[in-house]
């Protein structure tokens, strides 16, 4: 599972990874756009609320199930063959890095209509391009109400892009969750 996201997703995806039960089962990629030069604190605000163990990956980590993974700062994440991370500095995407459309293209490259590609709140439209060609490779595709994002310029951008397979608000992504 993959959750894109950017100003005013930090308490959605808060309330997602308390509301999970410690059994979930499937690996929870995060790719949320946060300031470069704060390297500390993110992910130790998730962890204070989750209910599975949040960290950043590192470089060619192997991706577990029943834990939460968040794009460091300042660095592209993307999966490779063999269900491991790759992270790069390379040039940055939509004004992004990470960039959400990198994570999920790479993601749904890899694992197709096994996927399940969230996008939520933010302030510009990275993320449309990759949650269309997660659509497109057959994965599951959920985009925040418009109505209920603090900033709604993403998830608007993603529905202009593609018709998602559900419309929802947090509670609503919450109930899907929990009913895998």
């Amino acid at each position: 599972m993959v959750i894109g996201g950017s100003a005013g997703s930090f308490p959605v995806v808060s309330k997602i990874l308390q509301s999970l039960p410690k059994s979930f089962p499937l690996p929870i990629v995060l790719c949320l756009h946060r300031l470069k030069h704060i390297r500390h604190g993110f992910v130790e605000a998730l962890s204070i609320k989750s209910t599975l163990p949040v960290s950043e990956p590192n470089d060619k980590e192997i991706v577990r199930p029943g834990r939460a993974y968040l794009a460091p700062a300042n660095y592209h994440m993307y999966l490779e063959l063999g269900n491991t991370f790759a992270l790069s500095t390379d040039e940055m995407v939509n004004f992004s890095r990470p960039a959400i459309d990198l994570t999920f293209d790479s993601v749904s490259y890899i694992h197709r209509d096994k996927m399940i590609g969230i996008m939520l709140s933010g302030a510009n439209s990275d993320g449309a391009q990759g949650i269309y060609l997660a659509k497109k490779r057959g994965a599951t595709t959920i985009v925040q109400d418009p109505d209920e994002a603090t900033m709604r310029t993403m998830p608007d951008a993603a529905l202009r892009k593609h018709k998602p397979d559900h419309i929802l608000n947090s509670d609503g992504i919450i109930n899907f969750l929990k009913q895998l």
